[in-house]
């Protein structure tokens, strides 16, 4: 939840949760709206020589991509190859898996509405913000496509569709590409990050309620395969996470291990949209880090220790979540524009573009790791505590109502030494690993190993340059 509300306590008004979802986006109520300060938030300022950790790390991405420009393709190719066979799994049970989690996506829905407002003892924001946002994402990135089994809608669709028949299914447009997922993955970034009070857990519920059924109903209009694929953001994200994972399911249904981003180098380039979507996701994690830096707040002349709430910095942050995007874009077009003349390549710019994007995902998934990783910490033991008793009546459905919240694992000296080289590991090793990928997918482009590591020069400056403001991002002073 990482601070994205004020401070106090939220009140209990259904009618700020207006949604609406023309272009099924949230466009929630702008109103001044109270709300409720986080354990997870970063309290301390870093003092620990950082400016090592920044050189080495930079140092680091830097060696890799020269330690890469000297092996021969065929040796790279053998190791993203390599497979280690595990065992067989069917889809037999995903329909019972995805309606059991529509039940339970339903009964946190009924407890945003109906239970507490405290959004550390309600189960509805603890879920969206901590245990689906930081602890799902981490685990598609490891383990693979769990969300095609856990959302909450093809089960439902399965349902509908055998009591009612298959019927002839609309097909979304093809120029509309992965558009619906970019406009849908935007607003959503604007409601945690922009929005006075995303964790109010009633505004929250008719967001997340109107959502789904929106959602469900033009998956009923186009097909769940063809909206979710393209048009369904969480599905977009999760499956372009998926991809980064060390399991690998064949169209067999047998799952292999696979060295991490081995997936990544054989998948086809994607779309201008599908471009922008990546980026956006990239952007939007690291808007949310330096929207709460002392540096950003002097930008606008805020005093970052009095910090005068999110209501009063809804158009900044709107410029902010904007402008960050368009920087990077900018800078990740510039460094394939730059690559492609250094390598004289005669592939058009969507072409590249397309298929180097995929590169990000390492570095997408390193910063979503290490800048929620506080929140995972804490709120995820609310998140354990709050779903024993979701409507706040004194249950205990999983002996842990009474656990005691260990916030001290982010406080203190000693956390915040062995919290800042786990996050900045994260952060150097996902750079790294991009780097990877990067000389993978330009050996598809430019078969020349000279070529190949020339057309990757600009884009490892730039990923050398992302590492240098992920630490930084970790280190410098933040409130808010």
């Amino acid at each position: 939840m990482s601070g994205r509300t004020e401070g106090g306590a939220v009140e209990r008004d259904h009618s700020i949760a207006i949604v609406a979802l023309g272009a099924v986006a949230f466009l929630t109520a702008l109103s001044p709206t109270p709300a409720l300060a986080h354990a997870s938030d970063r309290g301390h300022v870093l003092l620990l020589p950082t400016g090592y950790y920044v050189a080495g790390g930079a140092l680091a991405v830097a060696a890799s991509f020269l330690a890469l420009a000297l092996l021969p393709p065929d040796a790279l190719d053998r190791f993203w190859r390599r497979r280690l066979p595990l065992f067989a799994f069917r889809d037999g049970a995903r329909a019972i898996a995805s309606l059991a989690s529509f039940a339970g996506f339903a009964m946190l829905v009924a407890a945003g509405l109906f239970g507490s407002r405290d959004p550390l003892s309600n189960p509805l924001p603890l879920a969206i913000w901590t245990l689906l946002w930081v602890g799902l994402v981490l685990l598609q990135g490891l383990l693979g496509n769990l969300w095609s089994w856990l959302n909450p809608w093809y089960g439902p669709w399965r349902v509908v569709s055998r009591l009612f028949g298959e019927r002839e299914m609309k097909r979304p447009p093809a120029w509309l590409g992965y558009w619906p997922a970019f406009v849908l993955f935007f607003a959503f970034a604007w409601f945690e990050l922009i929005d006075p009070a995303p964790d109010d857990p009633a505004r929250l519920a008719w967001a997340a309620g109107l959502y789904w059924l929106l959602s469900f109903a033009a998956m009923m209009m186009f097909g769940y395969r063809d909206w979710s694929r393209s048009s369904e953001f969480l599905t977009v994200f999760f499956t372009m996470v998926a991809r980064f994972a060390v399991i690998e399911r064949d169209a067999g249904g047998r799952l292999n291990f696979c060295w991490p981003g081995a997936k990544l180098i054989y998948a086809a380039p994607l779309s201008l949209s599908g471009t922008a979507f990546l980026l956006l996701a990239l952007s939007s994690v690291s808007f949310d880090g330096l929207s709460k830096t002392f540096f950003w707040f002097g930008l606008f002349g805020i005093n970052p220790l009095e910090f005068p709430g999110r209501t009063a910095v809804i158009g900044i942050g709107s410029l902010g979540l904007v402008l960050m995007f368009v920087l990077l874009a900018a800078a990740f077009i510039l460094a394939i524009v730059l690559g492609q003349h250094l390598a004289g390549s005669k592939h058009s710019l969507g072409q590249a573009a397309g298929l180097l994007v995929w590169s990000i995902v390492p570095i997408a998934l390193a910063y979503h790791v290490a800048h929620y990783l506080t929140a995972l910490l804490v709120d995820g033991q609310y998140a354990v505590a709050a779903l024993s008793d979701p409507f706040a009546l004194g249950w205990n459905l999983f002996g842990t109502a009474d656990m005691q919240i260990e916030a001290g694992v982010v406080a203190g000296a000693g956390s915040a030494w062995w919290l800042w080289n786990v996050q900045a590991g994260v952060i150097i090793g996902g750079h790294m690993l991009a780097v990877l990928v990067a000389h993978g997918l330009a050996w598809r482009l430019h078969p020349v190993p000279a070529r190949a590591a020339l057309s990757q020069f600009p884009l490892t400056v730039l990923m050398i340059a992302y590492t240098v403001f992920g630490l930084w991002l970790l280190a410098t002073p933040a409130a808010g």
